[in-house]
């Protein structure tokens, strides 16, 4: 039987060393949470332990009293050390001041350079504060107002204090993100799939940025707006490879696991011998696209690398070499990085002292030597970006093409796995000594730790949210929209001491004006629409916060409920996704049949015994069949039709006012297995599982023809037109 001492108190230390008044101000000065409510609705204080190790790890000294007393009189002192601050980040039209630190009775003047070359005057404004003491000088702070009539972007602020010049990045970005005009103000419904299971008789055992032009057109033609696919990050170089899109290497580059070989240009101007041998590599892994059984990327990627490489051997023509350096150069150092990294990591397993010691950064000296000597393999590296480049422009603009309103939207992971490129590239933006995860609840005993290193809030304003801007104008270079998986980690993150459990981290709180504003500048710039996955334990003014920027929200059915039971649609939110389920639960069919209690019982992940966890499923389940079938859009069937069950459960979300509406591909051929149990790794095979039916593996060829398919896409286009009318 369950413990019911754990059922009530999941997963948190008993009695936690308490933190004294000093530590807690220190903690708070640095955004780090000394308290946090749980789950369950009960306030918890943060051990000190996890207080000192958190502010270690943000470089703050907090050892002994004296020690965090410095700290403290440090981070008071910190604005009046610098001139400008690292960075400031506006809203457009906001009238906003920003301070300014020279030697007390210093002349200064401050203007900005604009993105477009123009210059303007700040004007200064009355200040009266009181000269500081700063190591020594005798420091004045005066205050210059922001020029309100800035454009959008990313200028320079500049100021010149008698001849001393010191500037700093200023960034401004949209009140609110402005819809896309092809939405037109019109509701739209779209796919979403795990591209990788998504195959065609053309693929390569995996689903492939070819696939999912063909996925787009057939949808389009169905009349969807938008398909909405997992992270396509970039994984290891080399087999093996991590079968998690949410664990990737890197969150700015993509996966050449998804390039079509056949594809490239290049291709064709293969000799006869070379075009042979990568006829014989695909049909070695092509005979798996009808197969139900579990995905083998390793397989599939062994076999594109070496016909990869074989076709990167071909030698291009002026326009190409051309347009391949002006990418290149577009990308810029960032690229040159990474394809730095795949080089060395193809070289050095993760393990190697290298990475820690004479390849710790990538400007080290033994660095600087390799790229010399690793050139070529650099070079295929920046290749291969380019090709997938390449094919995600095909692929968007085909979606364009077939009519939808928005196209390809990607998935922005929440962090990268430890020792990949980012960790390794970004190390200067990065913090180290802790992960990222979940505070215990009632799902997750224990907690969750998702082992990635978090963004330094600190460092990366230092560095002018570089980073951070690079990773988004690449996702969202070809593409339609945005999912911010776990936007919520943009206010705030959960971070854990290493060698500690998850119930023993707290929240580090980010800059989220900064954070959101970038990536509505971003967003607005690149024409695409973003979607937050909003999920789980928040502040309560998160969402409305992100509805007066703009940003959509998610709203899953099975969440959608409050203490009187389920929310009606017509009560959802408006700028939002709604959808029926997520890839962390089965299949509607799946989840009406009770998989997900069958699944966490077999892994051991129930909190209580299997009678009762069935029961309270049961009873969730009728609660919202109930609401369906008072609707009039479900007859009293006795659960055997499941296929009328799941287009009912569609047509009922679909009298959400919710501007998007996703139609998961996997209900619409009928799969019912996971394809991720939250809590597991080694224990289920996630992101593995192939798009399957009752009949077996189901190919993008399939679709025109698939009567359940057409069926439940369908219902869906139906019931928005008619919302229409």
């Amino acid at each position: 039987m369950a413990d019911p001492t754990q059922h009530e108190n999941p997963g948190y230390p008993a009695n936690p060393d308490p933190a004294d008044a000093l530590l807690c101000e220190l903690a708070a000065a640095h955004g780090v949470g000394t308290s946090y409510w749980g789950w369950d609705g009960v306030q918890r204080s943060v051990a000190a332990g996890t207080l000192r190790s958190v502010l270690a790890a943000l470089g703050v000294p907090a050892t002994e009293a004296e020690e965090q007393q410095r700290s403290l009189a440090n981070r008071r002192l910190a604005p009046w050390r610098r001139v400008l601050p690292p960075v400031l980040v506006v809203r457009e039209g906001q009238d906003i001041g920003v301070d300014v630190h020279v030697p007390h009775g210093s002349s200064v003047r401050v203007w900005v350079d604009a993105e477009d070359g123009s210059r303007h005057e700040a004007v200064q404004r009355e200040n009266w504060d009181e000269p500081v003491d700063v190591d020594g000088v005798l420091t004045g702070r005066a205050t210059f107002a922001v020029p309100a009539h800035l454009g959008l972007g990313w200028h320079t602020l500049m100021a010149d204090a008698d001849g001393t010049l010191a500037q700093c990045p200023l960034v401004v970005t949209p009140g609110r993100l402005r819809p896309s005009p092809r939405l037109a103000g019109r509701r739209s419904w779209g796919l979403t799939a795990q591209l990788y299971s998504v195959r065609s008789s053309r693929s390569w055992g995996i689903g492939d940025f070819a696939d999912l032009t063909d996925l787009a057109e057939v949808a389009g033609e169905q009349g969807a707006g938008f398909v909405l696919v997992n992270p396509l990050h970039a994984a290891e170089p080399a087999p093996p490879v991590e079968d998690s899109p949410y664990l990737p290497t890197t969150r700015r580059f993509f996966n050449p696991l998804y390039l079509r070989v056949e594809e490239i240009l290049e291709f064709g101007y293969l000799d006869a011998a070379g075009q042979a041998e990568v006829r014989r590599l695909a049909e070695g892994v092509r005979g798996a696209n009808r197969s139900p059984d579990l995905l083998d990327r390793n397989a599939s990627y062994t076999a594109k690398l070496a016909s990869l490489e074989l076709v990167f051997a071909v030698r291009r023509g002026p326009a190409r070499n051309r347009q391949f350096a002006d990418f290149c150069a577009e990308q810029g150092q960032g690229l040159e990085d990474f394809a730095l990294w795949c080089a060395l990591a193809e070289q050095l397993p993760p393990s190697s002292p290298e990475w820690t010691g004479s390849a710790a950064t990538p400007s080290t000296p033994y660095c600087v030597d390799q790229r010399s000597k690793l050139s070529a393999r650099i070079g295929f590296y920046r290749w291969l970006q380019w090709q997938c480049d390449v094919q995600l422009e095909a692929a968007q603009r085909s979606s364009l093409d077939a009519g939808m309103a928005i196209g390809v939207v990607h998935d922005l992971a929440v962090g990268v796995k430890p020792g990949g490129a980012d960790a390794w590239t970004l190390a200067g933006v990065l913090a180290r000594g802790v992960t990222v995860g979940a505070p215990p609840d009632m799902f997750n005993q224990q907690g969750q730790n998702w082992s990635q290193p978090p963004w330094h809030p600190g460092r990366l304003a230092e560095s002018g949210y570089a980073a951070y801007r690079d990773m988004l104008r690449t996702v969202l270079r070809h593409a339609g929209g945005i999912r911010v998986d776990h936007i919520l980690g943009l206010f705030r993150l959960w971070w854990i001491p290493e060698g500690t459990g998850p119930e023993h981290g707290t929240y580090v709180y980010y800059d989220h004006e900064a954070l959101i504003g970038i990536l509505a500048l971003e967003a607005q710039r690149a024409g695409a629409v973003v979607i937050g996955e909003d999920l789980g334990v928040f502040e309560p003014w998160v969402r409305d916060y992100l509805a007066e920027r703009g940003i959509l929200g998610t709203s899953i059915l099975w969440f959608e409920h409050d203490a009187d039971g389920p929310i009606p649609p017509a009560h959802y939110r408006e700028q939002c996704l709604t959808s029926v389920n997520t890839h962390d639960l089965p299949p509607t069919a799946g989840y009406l049949a009770g998989e997900h209690v069958t699944l966490r019982e077999s892994l051991g992940l129930l909190r209580r015994p299997v009678g009762e966890e069935r029961a309270e499923a049961a009873a969730e389940q009728e609660a919202v069949l109930g609401q369906v079938r008072a609707r009039g859009l479900l007859g009293d069937t006795d659960g055997t039709d499941v296929r009328s069950t799941v287009e009912a459960l569609y047509a009922y979300t679909a009298l959400a006012p919710s501007v998007l509406l996703g139609v998961a591909l996997v209900d619409a051929v009928g799969e019912t297995r996971t394809q991720n149990q939250p809590g597991t790794s080694t224990e289920y095979p996630n992101w593995r599982i192939p798009l399957a039916g009752p009949e077996g593996a189901v190919l993008i060829d399939d679709l025109p023809d698939n009567e359940r398919f057409r069926s439940l896409l369908g219902t869906v286009s139906h019931a928005l037109n008619r919302d229409r009318t």
